[in-house]
C-alpha cells in the first residue's frame, strides 16, 4: 500500500491530516490544542498540505473577540475511493469523494453464477463506468477497500475459504491482486466486520467512543473490536469465531462442523431455517405452511411470518434472540466496550431481535448497572461495511 501511504509524507503531516479528516472543519487554534505542535510547525504543515491540494480553506469560524479564524477541511475533490462489500447474499460497491460523500453505487445478487471471475468482471466494468461518467482520471483514485466474508489473509489480499457462498470457486481467491491488475490502482482487503466497525466509527466521529464492539448476525455471526480508535487484530483472521462460542455443551452443531452447542447453532439464519423446517415436519401449526413446503422454507418466509405475528415463528425468533443475548453478555463481561453496534439481516429484520437480545445481555452483565454500555443498530445500517471499506482506504493515507 506504499502508493497510498506515500501520498502524505511525514508523521506530523499525517497526524494533522487525520485530525482534520475526523472533524470536517477545524481552526488552527483547535489544531494547536489537539496536536500539541508548535505554532510555526503547524503553520508550515498546513501550508504544505494546502499546497498539495489536500486541504481547502472552508470558511471562517466564530470570533472569540478578534479576527474570525480560518477553518480548514479536506478537499473533497483531491481524490476518490471505492468501497466494496463481498458477502454471501449480495455484494455492493460505492464511489466516494475524500469526505466520504457517496457519488455512485452498484449492487449484485450473489447466486450460483457469481464466481470470482464473474464478480470481478462486473466490478471492473462498473468502476470504470463510474469514473468515466464523472471524468475522473485513474491517478485521482486513492484505491479500493474491500470488506469481505472470511476467513481471509489481509497481507496477501486473499479470501481463503468462506462458507455458504452460492457459487463455486471462492477458495483461495487473490481478490486484491485480481482487481489491482485490471483497475490499475491499489486495493486492500479486510474482514467485513472490521470495515463495518470502521464505517460506524467514522459515522459517529462527533462522539469519540474509544472502545467499540460490532456484531453482525446473518447466515453466520461475525464480530470486530475497536480500542483507542483502532481495530483490534488477532494472530489470525477471526471470521466467525464469535459464532463458535459454546452456549450449551451438550447441544447440537450446524452442518456437522464447528463446536457442539455453539452460539451460531441457536442464533443464525441457517439455525432458524433448520428449526422452522423441523417444527413443520413435526406437525406444528404455522402460516409458513401456506408459503412453502417445509424443506423449501427460507429466511424471507420466516421474516414475513414474523411480521404477520405467527406464534411459531415468533417463538423461534424469541428463542434465538435470548441465546444471542447470552452470547452478547459473555462478550460484555470480557471486553467491556463503551458501545455495541448490532448489524446484519437477523438484527434488522424485526425489532424483536434487537430489543430481546439487548435486554437479556444487560440482565446477564455482571457489573451492570455500574458498568453502562450503549447498544445501537448503527448509523449506516447495511451500508456500514461498504462505507467502512472506502473509509479504510482514506485512513491508510495517515499510516
Amino acid at each position: 500500500m506504499n502508493a497510498v501511504t506515500s501520498r502524505i509524507s511525514g508523521r506530523k503531516h499525517k497526524d494533522v491530516f487525520e485530525l482534520i479528516r475526523r472533524q470536517d472543519h477545524i481552526s488552527k487554534i483547535e489544531l494547536l490544542e489537539q496536536s500539541g505542535l508548535p505554532s510555526s510547525t503547524l503553520t508550515r504543515i498546513l501550508e504544505e498540505l494546502h499546497g498539495t491540494g489536500l486541504l481547502v480553506e472552508a470558511g471562517f469560524g466564530e470570533s472569540t473577540g478578534g479576527r474570525r479564524p480560518i477553518l480548514y477541511g479536506i478537499n473533497p475533490a483531491y481524490g476518490y475511493v471505492f468501497g466494496l462489500d463481498i458477502s454471501r447474499f449480495h455484494s455492493m460497491m460505492i464511489l466516494c469523494d475524500m469526505q466520504m460523500k457517496k457519488l455512485d453505487s452498484r449492487r449484485w445478487l450473489m447466486d450460483e453464477r457469481t464466481t470470482p471471475d464473474a464478480l470481478v468482471g462486473e466490478i471492473v466494468a462498473a468502476a470504470r463506468g463510474m469514473l468515466q461518467q464523472r471524468n475522473i482520471p485513474a491517478d485521482q483514485v486513492i484505491g479500493m477497500g474491500i470488506g469481505a466474508v472470511g476467513p481471509l489473509d489481509r497481507g496477501t489480499g486473499t479470501i481463503l475459504d468462506p462458507q455458504h457462498f452460492p457459487a463455486a470457486g471462492w477458495r483461495n481467491v487473490p481478490i486484491a491482486a485480481m482487481l489491482e491488475e485490471r483497475l490499475g490502482f491499489p486495493v486492500a482487503l479486510d474482514n467485513g466486520a472490521n470495515t463495518a466497525i470502521i464505517g460506524e466509527h467514522w459515522a459517529s466521529r462527533d462522539r469519540e467512543y474509544r472502545h467499540l464492539l460490532y456484531v453482525h448476525a446473518g447466515v453466520g455471526l461475525r464480530s470486530a473490536m475497536m480500542s483507542g480508535g483502532k481495530v483490534v487484530y488477532g494472530a489470525v483472521d477471526m471470521e466467525g469465531s464469535i459464532g463458535q462460542m459454546i452456549i450449551q455443551t451438550d447441544g447440537p452443531r450446524l452442518r456437522d462442523a464447528g463446536n457442539f452447542g455453539s452460539l451460531e447453532t441457536y442464533a443464525s439464519i441457517y439455525a432458524l431455517e433448520r428449526q422452522a423446517r423441523s417444527r413443520l415436519l413435526q406437525g406444528r401449526d404455522s402460516t409458513l405452511a401456506q408459503l412453502a413446503e417445509p424443506d423449501k422454507i427460507t429466511f424471507p418466509h420466516l421474516v414475513q411470518a414474523l411480521h404477520e405475528g405467527d406464534p411459531l415463528v415468533t417463538e423461534l425468533f424469541t428463542q434465538a434472540a435470548v441465546y444471542f443475548g447470552i452470547g452478547l453478555s459473555n462478550l460484555l463481561n470480557i471486553l467491556h466496550p463503551e458501545k455495541v453496534i448490532l448489524g446484519g439481516p437477523l438484527i434488522s429484520c424485526h425489532p424483536l431481535m434487537f430489543e430481546t437480545a439487548t435486554k437479556v445481555a444487560l440482565q446477564n452483565t455482571y457489573y451492570h448497572p455500574v458498568y453502562q454500555v450503549v447498544f445501537s443498530q448503527g448509523t449506516l445500517g447495511e451500508d456500514a461495511l461498504v462505507t467502512g471499506a472506502a473509509a479504510m482506504m482514506v485512513g491508510m493515507m495517515a499510516e
